[in-house]
């Protein structure tokens, strides 16, 4: 009897164990976005509210960024796993001491362009000159500075660069004649705000050659040596792929979880769904295996627009293939 006993409170200590190390065995990841919660971001949110990082085994920490958050100073110091960032910034970085590596590319499109109403006298490019430009810093100005300098004019000599909050106050009180906007947010902000569309020209630095890469992932280059970080990682990316695909092909079910996600309540569902839907123009890749694939030649191209910056460029030399690796897009696809 007494053997009986403590074989069955050895089976139930056994199990307890089991259970422990089951509730323990997900693997952690922290992931810091750029901005706030919002549908630029919907893949994320998607995947984490309908599971699949939990099936994958994950357990994922969603970090929301803001104006006063840089990505580069969290994972720098460790706080994440992986960041959303646009490449200028982490290039930037990397030439600084913050050896970043893209391992996935979400949007294959830019969705950066100058917002400029035409009472302002504003038609083409060579009309800024002597205007007013609101530009956003902290990592965004680069692609800007470097179209200026394509286009032979020197911030704050041949145009006045405003240091642009993340509204676009600027242009509706009339303090620019031209302001930087995204297709899927802020150029919206301004329709809503009353001015109509005819009121304004738009200037794509997708169309006028200078658009760089924006919204990809990136980990710390000595992580990509641990075998246990690489097949994390694989597990992270096939299941945001899947929260990405589901994002862009329910666009409606997307903006109410990325409205439940906000902790702020000042997402609301039809500004949401307008933002994925144009967000959605931005991931051609959506849907299809190539979902995420960093392109050689896009990485290419936007190295030579980030060095083609006359004398102040973004950065002053080629990261080569260093700064890109599609050691973890390939696991994620086993």
């Amino acid at each position: 009897m007494k053997t009986q006993k403590r074989s069955i409170r050895f089976a139930l200590a056994a199990l307890a164990v089991f259970a422990a190390f089951g509730a323990q065995a997900a693997d952690k990841v922290t992931v810091q976005m750029k901005w706030v919660p919002q549908a630029q971001f919907a893949g994320y949110y998607v995947a984490a509210a309908k599971g699949y990082y939990k099936a994958a085994d994950l357990d994922v920490t969603i970090k929301p960024g803001g104006p006063d958050v840089s990505p580069v100073q969290v994972i720098a110091g460790n706080q994440a796993d992986v960041i959303v960032n646009w490449m200028p910034d982490a290039l930037a970085a990397r030439e600084a001491g913050v050896p970043l590596v893209n391992i996935a590319q979400i949007f294959d499109k830019s969705g950066l362009m100058l917002t400029c109403k035409k009472a302002s006298g504003v038609s083409s490019p060579k009309d800024f000159k002597g205007k007013t430009l609101g530009v956003w810093f902290g990592g965004n100005e680069y692609p800007f500075l470097n179209w200026m300098s394509k286009l032979g004019y020197k911030p704050d000599v041949d145009v006045k660069v405003l240091k642009q909050g993340f509204n676009v106050d600027p242009l509706l009180q009339n303090q620019a004649a031209c302001i930087s906007t995204m297709i899927y947010n802020e150029y919206w902000q301004v329709i809503d705000a009353g001015v109509k569309e005819s009121d304004l020209v738009t200037f794509f630095y997708e169309k006028e050659g200078v658009a760089s890469l924006e919204d990809g992932l990136y980990v710390l280059e000595s992580k990509l040596k641990d075998p246990a970080f690489v097949a994390k990682m694989a597990r992270f990316l096939k299941a945001t792929f899947k929260g990405w695909n589901d994002a862009v092909k329910n666009p409606e079910e997307a903006a109410k979880i990325v409205v439940a996600a906000d902790p702020s309540g000042s997402a609301t569902l039809p500004v949401q769904t307008r933002q994925m839907k144009n967000v959605a123009t931005l991931i051609s890749t959506a849907g299809t295996p190539k979902i995420g694939y960093l392109e050689p030649a896009a990485y290419e191209r936007t190295v030579k627009v980030l060095l083609a910056g006359g004398s102040q460029p973004v950065i002053k030399k080629d990261p080569g293939k260093a700064a890109m690796s599609h050691v973890i897009w390939d696991a994620a696809q086993k």
